[in-house]
């Protein structure tokens, strides 16, 4: 057993809270801390909700590497990069294309796997235990392809992901509504689907929710609305300084900050490979042919999430991207890819709200889970999975902790 050490998580969402009920678990002395005003409002708030433990595909790949003279053209309506000529943007994008190969994409979405097998399992206990109430469910998962091309592709990813425990059925159009009766109204234009039956979905602000009322139970604490100015690890054990210039100190720091992370670990002399990669998400009533499974439409680029009464639809990726406004002309982009992808799965005419964040992207899609100073642990750069991969994030933080780091 590792002594109990006072920690200080910094960063309420899905990956902070799940570290803190983790780690107040291990025994450790815990204390969450965001600057907004309640755990889950930032980039956890309104993602797509799904938990995509069969779908770990890093970013990076030859066919995204194909795609970028059409991107940067202004050519693909979901996908967008904003490039910068500041050294961090540059030294990511050359990452980013190193890690294109198909050796490092297979190396990569493999690492995944590993990851978010774990992940599946840690968050099954954290939920039972502490009764974690946040609409959970297994409706099962369908990718859907509209070209032979990305639908042969999908095929060999399923092959290898196969070789690695993941069961997922391949469909042709009649067995995709077999699998969904209602994607019928589209069968037409389904050349193939992939089907992953045990596929998962919860409501990521509902999770932070309860998890931090867990850590209260427990005997954790929380400091919500503190903005951090700086992390100091020197001396005795690492310490942060809050915006109105109180000192905190404890034995461990955890940075789960998502993008926020880059900014304090820069104080501390470290470059966190990691850029904001800006997504938009929809809430809003279901519609006369809703789907029970979660869908990904490739070819649209928008994934539907059913979570209770409540359909969640999301998509756009825009790398560079560092604010959070809900822009007009982007969500209209998202509203009329789900109306092409799907135009009965919602009432389109009845959203209830919008949202959009800003997912940390590292180059080759893994998040960091490192010490990267005395005392302070980065557990940060999840991207579009933060979801997926938080509770096993989660147990590598309180394993560096009890290997003394």
């Amino acid at each position: 057993m590792t002594a109990p050490r006072e920690v200080i998580v910094l960063g309420a969402g899905v990956v902070g809270m799940a570290t803190a009920l983790t780690l107040t678990e291990r025994g450790h002395r815990v204390t969450v801390i965001d600057s907004a005003k309640g755990p889950g409002l930032g980039t956890s708030f309104a993602n797509g909700a799904q938990l995509s433990y069969g779908y770990t595909d890093a970013l990076a790949s030859p066919s995204t590497l194909a795609q970028i003279p059409r991107v940067l053209l202004g050519l693909d309506r979901a996908l967008r990069f904003h490039l910068r000529l500041d050294p961090d943007f540059i030294a990511w994008a050359f990452a980013f294309l190193r890690n294109g190969s198909a050796a490092r994409f297979r190396d990569n979405t493999v690492a995944g796997l590993a990851l978010a097998a774990r992940s599946r399992t840690a968050l099954a206990g954290l939920a039972a235990r502490h009764q974690l109430d946040f609409g959970h469910g297994a409706p099962g998962k369908i990718h859907i392809y509209r070209s032979a091309a990305s639908f042969a592709a999908a095929q060999d990813m399923a092959a290898l992901k196969a070789a690695h425990g993941v069961d997922q059925a391949i469909l042709d159009p009649d067995g995709a509504v077999a699998a969904e009766p209602m994607l019928a109204p589209i069968r037409n234009s389904i050349v193939g689907a992939l089907h992953t039956r045990d596929e998962e979905v919860g409501d990521p602000h509902r999770f932070c929710v309860s998890a931090h009322d867990a850590l209260l139970r427990a005997g954790g604490s929380s400091m919500m609305g503190v903005s951090v100015d700086r992390i100091m690890a020197n001396g005795s054990g690492p310490a942060l300084v809050t915006s109105d210039g109180a000192r905190v100190g404890a034995d461990r720091i955890i940075l789960a900050a998502g993008t926020g992370s880059t900014r304090l670990a820069h104080q501390l002399g470290v470059r966190l490979p990691i850029q904001p990669m800006k997504g938009y998400s929809i809430t809003l009533p279901p519609g006369a042919a809703a789907p029970s499974a979660s869908i990904t439409d490739v070819s649209n680029r928008v994934v539907f999430a059913r979570i209770g009464n409540r359909m969640r639809i999301a998509g756009l990726a825009e790398l560079g991207k560092r604010d959070t406004r809900v822009e007009p002309a982007r969500l209209r982009v998202l509203v009329d890819s789900a109306r092409a992808a799907l135009p009965q799965a919602a009432d389109y005419d009845q959203i209830e709200s919008s949202w959009a964040g800003l997912r940390p992207m590292t180059p080759n899609s893994l998040p960091i889970t490192r010490t990267i100073a005395p005392g302070v642990i980065a557990a940060t750069g999840h991207g579009a999975l933060g979801w997926t991969y938080a509770a096993g994030s989660a147990e590598r933080v309180a394993e560096l902790i009890a290997e003394g780091s």
